[in-house]
């Protein structure tokens, strides 16, 4: 009987320890986040953009804007449209108002989401430009504090760092960066080398970036995504109904023979450890990407500044969280 009063005792003793410590353990503050996507070669994004919203749910994320760095015509609407679905309509958008890359999608679901689900933003002419917006939004936040995620073409970084004092701020781009950006978590290149889409596409915002951006970047490659497979789940899922991200991956996943697994998610990475971190998904490698002039890339492991990711945890497991959290639906 002694013996059962104090073992009730001792498990009561550990259970308040553990109740005090959780309540002495503040919680994390949300991760601060720009995210700069091309929104329309690849799908990818789309899946990229839900994971963002779900963390954003989760009190995990703080979306200070979604900025397009293509300027083809509906950019900004199909921004608008998968906003407005996850109860922010008013997260500031912005698009590159000067020479940009203009490639759309081509499997045309942006013409869908668009005719078919509530959007604010008719025109790309309704919005900022890009830099300006950044210049906007980060005169604003706390020194070192904003994690910019891009998971497409680096033009509008390469523009805001040679952008000039304005209205926002005295200081120059650089100087703005260096002041308020935490980091840059980016889509990008093929590790130890290779010649990967959103770096060759604008081949000379690439070698600004990697060359003059003043605050660490980590970087998944095209090797990364390139194994995880998504989607699938999310279109069989019966209770998911009127979603344009549904929509969007229900269009596509049969247009193309090596998706019919599901698509291979890269930008669905960056974010995923934009906002969560690496571990325990992966490993980092320290470096810094080279360019090279056809706009492919190498990596100087002697180099300072950069990482890359490599895997670490089983990619199936990668794969399964990330398929869950692209089925994550708006919250009521």
């Amino acid at each position: 009987m002694i013996r059962t009063v104090l073992l009730f005792v001792g498990v009561l003793l550990t259970l308040t320890i553990a109740a005090v410590s959780a309540q002495s353990v503040p919680n994390k503050p949300p991760v601060a986040v720009i995210f700069d996507t091309d929104m329309g070669p690849d799908y990818d994004d789309v899946g990229a953009i839900t994971i963002l919203h779900a963390f954003a749910d989760e009190g995990k994320a703080n979306i200070l804007a979604t900025i397009a760095s293509t300027n083809y015509p509906k950019v900004t609407q199909v921004l608008s449209v998968l906003n407005t679905y996850f109860k922010r309509p008013d997260i500031p958008v912005g698009v590159p108002k000067g020479k940009a890359v203009s490639d759309k999608d081509t499997q045309h679901w942006s013409d869908t989401i668009t005719a078919r689900y509530p959007h604010k933003i008719k025109s790309n002419n309704e919005v900022p430009d890009a830099v300006a917006l950044y210049r906007q939004i980060l005169a604003k936040q706390p020194d070192h504090s904003v994690t910019i995620i891009t998971v497409g073409f680096l033009t509008n970084l390469a523009n805001l760092l040679t952008s000039k004092p304005d209205q926002y701020s005295k200081l120059s781009g650089k100087e703005l960066v260096a002041q308020k950006v935490k980091n840059v978590v980016s889509m990008a290149g093929k590790f130890p080398s290779g010649r990967e889409y959103n770096v060759f596409r604008d081949t000379p915002a690439s070698k600004a970036v990697f060359a003059n951006w003043p605050t660490p970047m980590l970087l998944s490659g095209f090797e990364i995504g390139e194994q995880i497979h998504s989607g699938l789940p999310l279109t069989k899922n019966a209770q998911i109904q009127h979603s344009p991200v549904k929509d969007v991956f229900t269009m596509s996943l049969p247009k193309s023979k090596e998706d019919k697994g599901g698509r291979m998610s890269w930008d669905q990475t960056a974010v995923l450890v934009g906002v969560s971190g690496y571990a325990p998904y992966y490993t980092v490698k320290s470096g810094r990407l080279t360019m090279n002039a056809d706009g492919s890339n190498g990596w100087d492991k002697a180099g300072k500044g950069h990482q890359h990711l490599v895997v670490k945890m089983p990619t199936p497991q990668v794969e399964a969280l990330i398929n869950k959290l692209m089925q994550h639906q708006p919250r009521k």
